[in-house]
């Protein structure tokens, strides 16, 4: 077990938020780091050239050796639509091909892919999920011969089921078919396997479960597309710019590995300097041991649900962070407005409650939860 870190973040004890994968909370180490990189600034004559490139990298250290990769496939990006924008540019659809995601996915990772599909002639094949089952069989089923990318999470947004990335993977190379993953509903609360999967891009943004700041993620970028076409042309993306004195020496190369895809004006102290506090706040544990421990926590919760009479998926279905309640008889009146009089904090998506607890939540945050569903189911 993983003692709670109620003490880590700035949480008043009468609030239960059971929320995160809504927002992240910034624990207050991480609120510190962005502070300090915030100050950088009040004294720009002492942020030197060396520190356009120094900060970027040690952000990108941290992200690659979370994630279990090497930091040279890591990009630095501000959001997943950003970083799926760079996918789409680089992977292959032809008219007649289709693109598979899942039923009800967040909107980031369908946009891109229904413009594409529209620009070549393709197809957004959309699955459903049957019954109550885990989402890997309905993937796998619309993957053939004409599917040119698989888009998926890890487990969905909504209802928290997963995806089986390995097999799911497999099945796309054995196709031709590229593999693009939003994680971000899944990197840092759930060990992924990089080296397993082989995604062709996988994006996180950081104010989720990495309990980071808004406006900065990360994206991995396989090797063999680290000759790709970014979506922007910026100055630090190219080979040399460490030498202010020539930047107008102008160059057609890039910067190693995926760094061409980076973001303009990425050496931002706040964002990275706090997002990469909250990862190495989360890499004390482990990812493995916090997955667990956010497993525990959810099937406490799911086991007093059941005696309310609330279904879920079990842990294997469900990924171990998220738990997805159903109301049988629907969502009781008036649940959102007590459990906000309660200030209690987690997500109604359509008849399902989504509760999300992380290392900051105490017993007391579960209580209130289970005490004011009793109320609303009496």
């Amino acid at each position: 077990m993983i003692e709670d870190q109620r003490h880590r973040f700035s949480i008043p004890e009468d609030v239960h938020y059971l929320n995160c994968a809504y927002m992240g909370p910034l624990a207050q180490e991480v609120s510190a780091a962005m502070v300090e990189g915030a100050r950088l600034k009040e004294e720009p004559w002492n942020f030197r050239p060396t520190d356009f490139f120094s900060v970027v990298e040690t952000f990108r250290e941290r992200a690659g050796r979370l994630s279990g990769v090497s930091p040279d496939n890591v990009a630095v990006v501000p959001s997943v639509s950003y970083a799926l924008a760079v996918a789409a540019r680089n992977v292959q659809v032809s008219a007649g091909q289709t693109i598979v995601t899942l039923g009800d996915q967040f909107p980031s990772n369908v946009y891109i892919w229904q413009e594409k599909a529209r620009a070549s002639g393709g197809t957004v094949v959309s699955v459903e999920r049957p019954s109550q089952s885990c989402w890997s069989e309905a993937v796998l089923d619309a993957i053939g011969p004409d599917t040119a990318v698989v888009a998926v999470p890890h487990n969905h947004w909504a209802d928290g089921r997963m995806v089986d990335l390995v097999a799911v993977g497999e099945k796309a190379r054995s196709v031709g078919a590229a593999l693009v993953l939003d994680l971000t509903q899944s990197l840092g609360a759930m060990p992924l396997d990089f080296e397993a999967v082989k995604p062709d891009f996988a994006v996180a943004a950081c104010y989720k479960w990495l309990l980071g700041p808004y406006g900065i993620a990360m994206l991995y970028v396989d090797s063999k597309h680290h000759e790709g076409e970014p979506i922007e042309h910026n100055w630090i993306n190219r080979a040399g710019s460490e030498d202010f004195a020539r930047l107008v020496d102008y160059r057609s190369d890039f910067q190693p590995g995926a760094r061409r895809f980076d973001m303009g004006e990425k050496s931002n102290p706040p964002l990275l300097m706090g997002a990469g506090a909250a990862m190495e706040m989360l890499m004390e544990f482990g990812i493995a041991a916090l997955s667990e421990e956010l497993g525990r926590r959810t099937e406490a919760l799911a086991n007093e649900a059941q005696a309310l009479g609330l279904a879920s998926a079990p842990i294997g279905t469900r990924a171990p962070h998220f738990l997805s309640l159903a109301f049988p008889e629907g969502v009781p009146k008036g649940l959102t407005e007590r459990l906000a009089e309660k200030k209690v904090h987690v997500s109604l998506r359509g008849i399902s409650l989504r509760v999300t607890p992380h290392l900051y939540n105490t017993p007391a945050d579960s209580e209130a939860l289970l005490q004011t569903l009793a109320d609303c189911l009496a």
